[in-house]
This record gives C-alpha cells, sequence and structure tokens, in this order.
C-alpha cells in the first residue's frame, strides 16, 4: 500500500527550496528526513519569493519565520505533529514523531482562515469505499490497541466508575485554544454546563498529560474539584476514559475528535477542526459558510487521519499508510507497557542474555539476578518454570525466528511472553489460545492484514530457523512427510500424548497410510547433533521410503501432499500453504478445526477460527518481535523482510566460540538450552 496523496502538492508544484528559522528543525532528525521524503527538504538561508518558509505551527518560535516570508514573499508552509505521535510527549523527552501534517494554506487548529485539512473535508468526495473501509478498520484498530496522540499509560490501568460526565482539559495558553476563539473563561463556562446540562452527575475533569507530568500547566487544578467534581490525573487509555462517560466536554481537545469515535456526540465550546460537520453539539457555533457539510464518522477520519497527514515508517526509511503507522506504534507501545517496570528474568542461559536486553531492556534494564524491587516483573525460560517466583511470565522464541538455530546459539527476532502457560503446553491455558479465541472472528482489515502476511511468507519461503538446505529428488506417489523432533523437547513431554518418538510417529503415518510414500526429515537440532531424536537407519526399512537429510523444508513442503506430526511448527507451516495436516499430539493449532486430530485435544479449543485468524493470532498478535538494524520493537511484517532479506547481524564472536564449544558436549544438551 503507497503512501495516501492527501492535499500536498509536493509531487507537482511543490516548491524546490524550503527554508527554516527554527532551532527545532536543526535538532529534530526525524522531522528533516520526513519533510525530505515528502519533496521539502529543509535548508538554511534566506529564500526568495519563489521559495518556502516552513514553521512549527503558530509556536512563538513561528514568528522569524513568518517575518522573513512575509519580507521575501516567500510561501509559508506549518508544521505540526500528527494525530499519533508516540508514546511520551515531546516535552517528557518523547521519541521521534511517526507523522506531521503540513498545511501550506493555514493550521487545522486556527479557525479563522482556512486549512488544508478544512478543505479537503469540505470539499474531497470521501465516498470512496475502499477508503472508508480503512477509516473504519483504522478506528477499531486504535480503540483495541488503546492508541493515542501520546501513549505512556496502561491500558488496565482503573478509570472512574462509569456514569460520569468527562470534561476535557487542555495545557493554558496553546494555540489551539487561542486560535480556537476559547481562553479561560471559556473552561470555566464549559465546566459549569457540564454540571448544569446534567444535574446529579459526577464531573470526571481529565487532566492533560503534559499537565500531570509537571511540564505546562493546564486550565483546572486540585482547587476545582468537590464533592461532585474530581480530577482524572493518572495515566488511563483515553478509550477506556471515554468509554465510562455519559457526556463529553470539551474545547478543542484531540480527545474530543476521539470521542466522536467511542460513539459520543461531545459539547465543543472552541472551534477545533472537527467541529461544524454535525458530529459535535457546537455551543460556539463558527458562522461560516466553507464548513457545515454533514459528515460521518469514517468521513472525517479518513481526511483528518489518512488523507492529511505524511505517515514515516522509521525501519525502511520511506513514508507509509497510516496503516503501517499503526503498526509501528503498536509494537513500539507494547513493548514499553511491557518492559516500563523492568524485568528480573530467571533461568536464562548466559548466551541469551544480551539478545534478552536488547528487546526487553530498552526503557529499563533487565536484571538477571534475584531482585528484591517489587515494581519489577519476573519472566523466566518457558522450560525452567520452577526456577522464578510463581506468577512469572514465560518466554520463549516465536514462530518466525531467525536465520539459523537457537541451538547453535543465533538471537532470535521474535519472542512470545504467556501469562498463563506457553503454547507448547496443551496441559493449561496459554494467552496464544485466549488470541485464536478472539479472533475466531475477524475484521476486514484483519483479515487482509493475516492473509498478506500468509502469502509473503509462503512466496519469500520463510520458516522459523530459514535454514535452507537440499532439495533431493523424490520417490513417485502420494507423498506425505513426516517430520522429525527432539525427544525430549519439552513441546514433545506436554504435548505429544501416546505417541512420543519419531520411530513411533513413523509408525503411525505407515500403518494408516500404507500405499503413500513416506517421507522422514529429521530435526535440524538432532541432525547437528546437539538433541536427542535420531531414528537408526535400519529401523526404517518398510516404514520410510527416504529419510531427507539436510533438507530445505521449504522446498518440502513444496512437494508434498499431506503432513503426520506430534507437535512440530512444521505442521503450522503446512496449514499456511494449504496443506492438509494430521496431527497426533495437541500442538497449539490443533483442536481448531482446522486439523485431523488423532491425539487428545483440549475441550476448551471449541472455537472455530479460520485459517487467517489462526495466523493473526500466532504471527501478529501473540510474538513480540525485534528488528536488529533500527534497534526497535517491530511489527511481524519487519521481521519477514529482515529474514527474506538476511539483513540480520550475525551472531557475536563469542556466540560463535560457545557453539563450538557445544558442539563437544553435544551429549549435555541440557547445558544450552
Amino acid at each position: 500500500m503507497q503512501p495516501d496523496a492527501g492535499n500536498h502538492p509536493a509531487e507537482a508544484e511543490g516548491p524546490r527550496r524550503v527554508f527554516y528559522f527554527n532551532g527545532g528543525f536543526l535538532r529534530q532528525r526525524r522531522l528533516r528526513r520526513i519533510m525530505e521524503l515528502a519533496g521539502f527538504p529543509l535548508r538554511l538561508g534566506l529564500p526568495g519569493a519563489k521559495d518556502a518558509v516552513a514553521v512549527w505551527g503558530h509556536s512563538p518560535y513561528a514568528k522569524r519565520g513568518e517575518a522573513m516570508a512575509a519580507r521575501s514573499g516567500a510561501a509559508l508552509i506549518r508544521i505540526e505533529d500528527a494525530w499519533l505521535r508516540s508514546i511520551h510527549p515531546a516535552r517528557a523527552g518523547g521519541e521521534p514523531p511517526l507523522g506531521l501534517v503540513m498545511d501550506h494554506t493555514g493550521a487545522h487548529f486556527d479557525a479563522s482562515r482556512p486549512s488544508d485539512l478544512e478543505t479537503l473535508l469540505a470539499t474531497h468526495p470521501l465516498d470512496d469505499t475502499a477508503l472508508m473501509d480503512r477509516a473504519r478498520g483504522a478506528i477499531q484498530r486504535l480503540q483495541e490497541a488503546h492508541l493515542s496522540k501520546y501513549n505512556a499509560y496502561d491500558p488496565l490501568a482503573p478509570c472512574p466508575e462509569p456514569g460520569y460526565v468527562l470534561v476535557i482539559d487542555q495545557t493554558r495558553g496553546d494555540a489551539s485554544v487561542r486560535l480556537g476563539g476559547a481562553d479561560a473563561n471559556t473552561f470555566r463556562e464549559m465546566l459549569y454546563y457540564a454540571q448544569e446540562d446534567n444535574p446529579g452527575a459526577r464531573i470526571v475533569i481529565k487532566t492533560h498529560p503534559e499537565t500531570a507530568q509537571g511540564q505546562r500547566a493546564g486550565y483546572f487544578g486540585p482547587g476545582d474539584t468537590s464533592e461532585r467534581i474530581t480530577l482524572c490525573q493518572t495515566p488511563v487509555s483515553p478509550w477506556a476514559l471515554l468509554e465510562g462517560a455519559t457526556a463529553v466536554y470539551t474545547v478543542s481537545s484531540q480527545m474530543g475528535f476521539e470521542s466522536i469515535f467511542a460513539g459520543h456526540r461531545p459539547h465543543v465550546f472552541g472551534h477545533p477542526f472537527y467541529a461544524g460537520w454535525d458530529l459535535t453539539e457546537d455551543r460556539h457555533p463558527l458562522s461560516l459558510p466553507r464548513r457545515g457539510r454533514p459528515l460521518s464518522r469514517a468521513q472525517i477520519f479518513a481526511a483528518a487521519m489518512i488523507l492529511y497527514p505524511i505517515w514515516y515508517d522509521p525501519y525502511r526509511d520511506e513514508l507509509c499508510p497510516l496503516e503501517r503507522a499503526i503498526d509501528t506504534l503498536e509494537a513500539q507501545v507494547r513493548a514499553w507497557r511491557d518492559d516500563r517496570q523492568g524485568w528480573t528474568a530467571h533461568g536464562m542461559r548466559m548466551w541469551k542474555r544480551g539478545p534478552l536486553q536488547k528487546v526487553f531492556g530498552r526503557h529499563k534494564p533487565v536484571v538477571f539476578r534475584p531482585d528484591l524491587d517489587l515494581n519489577r516483573r519476573h519472566m523466566v525460560w518457558a522450560g525452567k518454570a520452577d526456577l522464578a517466583p510463581q506468577g512469572a511470565v514465560r518466554v520463549e522464541d516465536g514462530f518466525l525466528r531467525s536465520r539459523g538455530l537457537g541451538a547453535e546459539l543465533v538471537p532470535p527476532l521474535s519472542l512470545v511472553c504467556d501469562t498463563q502457560g506457553i503454547y507448547y503446553d496443551p496441559t493449561r491455558p496459554s494467552d496464544l489460545e485466549q488470541w485464536i479465541i478472539k479472533r475466531a472472528t475477524l475484521r476486514p482489515d484483519q483479515a487482509r492484514r493475516a492473509e498478506t502476511l500468509r502469502a509473503n511468507i509462503t512466496a519469500l519461503g520463510i520458516t522459523k530457523y530459514n535454514l535452507g538446505g537440499a532439495t533431493p529428488d523424490l520417490p513417485v506417489g502420494h507423498r506425505i512427510l513426516v517430520p522429525g523432533q527432539v525427544e525430549d523437547d519439552a513441546s514433545i513431554k506436554t504435548g505429544a500424548g501416546d505417541i512420543c518418538t519419531n520411530l513411533d510417529l513413523l509408525k503411525a503415518a505407515r500403518a494408516a497410510n500404507p500405499d503413500a510414500v513416506i517421507l522422514f526429515k529429521p530435526h535440524p537440532d538432532v541432525e547437528a547433533g546437539l538433541r536427542s531424536g535420531h531414528v537408526p537407519p535400519e529401523t526404517l526399512a518398510g516404514i520410510a521410503d527416504a529419510v531427507l537429510d539436510h533438507a530445505d523444508p521449504v522446498a518440502l513442503l513444496r512437494e508434498v501432499q499431506e503432513i503426520w506430526t506430534m507437535t512440530s511448527l512444521l505442521g503450522f507451516e503446512a496449514l499456511m500453504r494449504g496443506l492438509p495436516v494430521t496431527t497426533t499430539g495437541a500442538p497449539f493449532y490443533a483442536g481448531w478445526g482446522l486439523t485431523t486430530d488423532l491425539g487428545r485435544t483440549p475441550a476448551r479449543r471449541s472455537a472455530r477460527p479460520t485459517l487467517d485468524g489462526l495466523i493473526h493470532a500466532t504471527l501478529i498478535d501473540y510474538p513480540r518481535y525485534f528488528d536488529p538494524v533500527t534497534g526497535l520493537p517491530c511489527p511481524a511484517e519487519v521481521a519477514l523482510e529482515r529474514l527474506a532479506t538476511g539483513a540480520i547481524p550475525r551472531p557475536s564472536p563469542t556466540n560463535r566460540v560457545l557453539a563450538k564449544l557445544q558442539g563437544l558436549f553435544a551429549s549435555r544438551a541440557a547445558l544450552w538450552r
């Protein structure tokens, strides 16, 4: 999906040179890069009449640029952060912005004159079905992931008891207040009418994040509280707060805009861009003929969030559509919410600690020793759960892992964190099971994303380890691939059931399919001599028609008609490629109606997701991904691209030495797990 054209004339007749006179532009590399990619590279110097001057909104620092533009006759471009920015506010040391709004005619919050956004809202047809579907899907994604402009809050943090009237505070003197036709008296008036319109109702005033963090004053404070009026200064999800409100009162806050998509018709006392389109109760209506067109929620969202901003993809260093910006923010916010308290890690081998620190220690370093800090969370490698306190989060490799084996100490690009159990253990519920149940029903945008991911995985030939290998000639006939497993692996111990050895699995496949061509592919760790599960060749006579040592699993999946497995991940990879899969155990993908299950699967797996629902839960929702190129948390699609292109740093020299030592002590494999 290409970036949206919006209302920006860069490709057509945009100015060749854009000058700036604000030191903030010099310091913000990301801002300059976005402008450059949009066709407006920033430079220092003196503009001419054919040039343009960029200024930051209507900030005090914009006056120098405005004066230079007026003096030279240059065009003026007003820049602001887009409505999905970062985890923290910029003043709190927030991350670089994920997008900008670049307005050539005004500013979206200045109601005294038109802006590019207002023109879009007034004149764009906003009737394209695909665009409206994108808008509705994005609204639902933001709500589900609890994403807003700033995101330093816990979605599960307690909100006031539902049934309150929500009054939204803003930062004192902000340009969106001043140029939205409001002042301190407007906020007093709003609070008065919130009480007058709703007799006896509780009033909750939501403090702005920058006010709560002590960076900027707001219009309300403790002196405004009473038995009926309370302040909400804690970092809670705007979406959760809006869900509990019976009415919303705002001057010009972005949260008033979000309240529209939470089902409210907010009472608006200023003149924000979202007022005047028949979606708000405007207490001081604008007498502007350029507004008044009735819009739907999807239409105003499409204009303000899809067409108007410029979104940036930090992994690929390019402009992108809104959906990719949401992918980025979702991955980074999830990591912050998981890791902000810090982790104490248990049962982690030495070689794993560096990669774990990169993935989980970005916001607060991981501690690998018993820690008395009760505010920290605890994690443990899933197979070593007895080494950690009860309730520790279990960690394991994800399903798009690396180019090389974990047993060879190759660090992972994906890890899963499970608060209930772990995906390979069917004896107890897991977070993955909950995700699969949730994805039994997919929205159209979720189905498209999972379908696209599946198509790319199969087209690029990606598997968990991406080892490559030989592509041997295969016997003719109905070919059944039987992937070997590590026989002392935890997935076998907990989920294999009655058939728990590679030889028994082969015998079962042959007994059920006497005329088929049975192909046995040993597990890579077993082939490398690192784990147990070897089947002596002399025992395979009459059972397996061929033993495919060091074969490429992707190539094999293209050449076989069926898979038989105990609990191997190769069964899931075969499902993604449309192959019938028979399981004798209870792997995470069994029991949902997508496989032929000969073993005992948990009765709790009663949901019936589509294949795309299973893929969305397994590859998008459940794992966390790490981009080794940028060092950032990333969405599944970026990890897939890194695996496909090989743009992955090689293991360190220390890891390579450890891998060689491991080969010398292969009989003591437990040391390396």
